[in-house]
């Protein structure tokens, strides 16, 4: 393992201070976890870029397989990482508590294997219609492919919204498409196949079979497992919200509840007026004390009572 050389990393420090600025205790375990291993691995990189970046010469030619697994972790340099982790961290914020921490990490999974793939079955294709065998030796490293997924994911459960693309508000069924365009345009040295094959991914995910492959292959390892509808969680910033199945099969239908459990049976009026009765017994110490401010409350019988002869009168 090569450590990164020591020195001020501007783009580290952002990502740091992102991440202070939402709390850490508000961001979803899998998603953090995945900044963490992003980061970890800029500091302390497995091997030197140029033997992690992938391309259809290094990893299918020669063989090298292992950088399907390590390629989309690492990055180039600090501002790479910075960009990619900010928009993770914004992404896993509402897909995770979407999804469930589970199938959210069964996602990333799935998607950092099948983008790599997906890069270079299209980069063998081009290479192969036009007669240039430099499109099998372009290398592509970072986890920008799976960010361009997990757009498609997020852009799929809320098809009616806008995206900001650079000043301009574009539908977001559009929104993947003007992105690609426009990095490509003011970046040109990123990977317009890398990022082309994460939205390929994401679109087999949500118009095509990889969702229900996904679940079945869950179901086989899952030992039959059942998964809750919904599963309720809480965090220090207030929170509060569930998560889908994992599956996300159904939507949700109101359980019936019987609440008399926790209200004795009382009407909404009758709770509140047994609430500030035993409030103002409270303040005085005593069951029957003193009026306390003025008020005067009469015992509960006698309140029923004043309320079905109002009734009676009218």
């Amino acid at each position: 393992m090569q450590r990164r050389s020591r020195g001020i990393q501007q783009g580290l420090l952002l990502l740091v201070f992102q991440v202070m600025q939402v709390g850490i205790t508000n961001i979803p375990p899998v998603t953090l976890a995945c900044l963490a291993l992003n980061v970890w691995l800029f500091l302390n990189p497995m091997k030197p870029s140029y033997s992690l970046c992938l391309s259809v010469e290094s990893c299918y030619e020669k063989k090298d397989w292992q950088r399907l697994l390590l390629s989309p972790f690492h990055h180039a340099d600090d501002w790479h990482l910075y960009f990619n982790m900010v928009s993770m961290l914004w992404k896993g914020l509402t897909l995770e508590r979407r999804l469930g921490s589970v199938w959210f990490a069964y996602i990333i999974a799935v998607f950092s294997l099948l983008t790599g793939v997906v890069y270079m079955v299209l980069e063998y294709t081009v290479a192969e219609l036009l007669g240039q065998p430099a499109y099998k030796i372009y290398c592509a490293i970072g986890f920008s492919g799976v960010l361009f997924g997990l757009k498609v994911l997020s852009n799929n459960y809320n098809p009616g919204g806008h995206t900001n693309v650079m000043g301009m508000y574009i539908p977001n069924k559009y929104a993947c498409w003007v992105e690609l365009v426009m990095i490509h345009l003011l970046s040109p040295q990123t990977s317009f196949a890398g990022h082309l094959a994460g939205i390929i991914v994401g679109l087999m995910y949500t118009l095509g079979p990889l969702k229900k492959i996904m679940e079945a292959c869950a179901g086989i390892f899952s030992f039959n497992t059942h998964y809750p509808r919904q599963q309720h969680y809480f965090n220090n910033a207030g929170y509060r919200g569930y998560q889908e199945d994992l599956f996300d099969r159904q939507p949700y239908q109101e359980v019936p509840r019987n609440y008399d459990v926790y209200t004795a049976g009382l009407t909404e009026e009758e709770q509140l007026e047994r609430a500030l009765r035993d409030s103002l017994r409270d303040r005085v110490g005593v069951n029957y004390g003193p009026r306390p401010y003025g008020f005067n409350i009469p015992p509960e019988d006698e309140m029923r009572r004043q309320r079905l002869n109002r009734f009676d009168r009218h």
